[in-house]
């Protein structure tokens, strides 16, 4: 049988218009052609391949990373059990219509998909992680790596692909991974591409109870210090693209001849403003009792900090990276409207200000 016969009421030149050239046995009952059909194209003589169970390949040629990625989330995304939840709501939404049923692409594979730098091209991955709800009764297969999730994220989309969010991403990447060097540059590259935040990229990392493994302490470390000059950079650009007046750069007020009163990223010293960026890491889920105190310490000296200024007279504005990201000029309004009601308020208590 050659690859421009019939096989049904349905020409095979009917699937060269499908975006893909991987289709389930699903799709090809839908278009007339059965299970032992499909299996005969299969033979060594055959036009087609079979590319995973209940997944074909219709040419010869070997699977391109494309083929494998889609073959992948066909193989994942089959019918469940009758009865049974295929996940969240909000998942099961996102994924209407997609084919995929509520699997996602997540690891390694997703964050190629987001155009990760650090991460490895389709085509040269051993195996493609696939997200699916824990009920799926789904084995992994050959180059597809099962994992299920009790609540599944809802989805982004990549150039029509489901994808995980880059957060859970980078966690299910990261799960697998054991070169410390390789886990630092993923979560590095993550905040430096502006594709997340650092509190972010923790609170998965925590979730998923790996920020004790040895290749990912460090790289948080280097993570919170990526973010922290990443937020300063846009902080820069804020003032100098919104039309600020130039502030104070990282200086530290302190009380004449008395104790300091911390530092702050950006201050107008004639209208008695300051800004301070929170860059604090997020608590560690059930961390030990040391770095609890530790934790606590240091969020009640931030706190406490700001309350002491404000009660100088000095406008605190805290200004979290995620907005200095996406609303940038939400803040700097925010920032305008401190310095323009400076005008109305009472004068500050005199402080000096030292470099930091």
């Amino acid at each position: 049988m050659t690859q421009n016969t019939p096989l049904s009421s349905c020409p095979l030149n009917h699937f060269r218009e499908v975006r893909q050239r991987v289709l389930s046995t699903a799709q090809l009952r839908a278009h007339g052609v059965s299970a032992t059909q499909a299996a005969s194209q299969c033979l060594p003589s055959g036009p087609w391949q079979q590319l995973l169970p209940g997944v074909y390949l219709l040419h010869r040629e070997p699977p391109t990373g494309a083929d494998r990625l889609h073959g992948a989330l066909l193989y994942a995304g089959r019918t469940p059990t009758p009865g049974r939840r295929a996940g969240s709501p909000q998942a099961a939404a996102a994924q209407a219509g997609s084919g995929y049923g509520a699997a996602m692409v997540t690891g390694l594979a997703a964050l190629t998909l987001y155009g990760f730098d650090s991460a490895p091209p389709l085509m040269s991955l051993r195996r493609i992680d696939v997200l699916v709800p824990r009920t799926r009764r789904l084995r992994s297969t050959r180059f597809v790596q099962v994992l299920r999730s009790a609540g599944l994220p809802c989805p982004g989309q990549v150039a029509g692909v489901p994808v995980a969010p880059v957060e859970r991403a980078l966690a299910d990447a990261v799960a697998e991974l054991t070169d410390a060097a390789a886990v630092r540059r993923l979560l590095t590259e993550a905040v430096r591409g502006g594709h997340s935040e650092p509190a972010a990229v923790v609170r998965e990392l925590s979730a998923a109870k790996l920020l004790s493994r040895a290749p990912v302490v460090d790289a948080v470390d280097s993570l919170l210090a990526e973010g922290r000059a990443v937020a300063e950079r846009r902080l820069y650009a804020m003032v100098r693209d919104q039309g600020l007046p130039d502030p104070l750069w990282n200086v530290e007020l302190r009380m004449p001849g008395g104790p300091g009163l911390g530092g702050v990223d950006a201050y107008w010293p004639d209208q008695a403003v300051a800004v301070v960026l929170d860059t604090r890491a997020p608590r560690h889920s059930a961390p030990e009792a040391g770095e609890q105190k530790e934790h606590d310490a240091r969020g009640s000296a931030y706190t406490t900090g700001r309350e002491h200024l404000e009660e100088l007279g000095i406008t605190v504005v805290p200004v979290a990276p995620r907005k200095l990201r996406e609303a940038m000029e939400q803040q700097a309004t925010v920032v305008r409207t401190a310095l323009t009601a400076a005008a109305d308020r009472e004068p500050a208590a005199y402080v000096m200000i030292l470099p930091r």
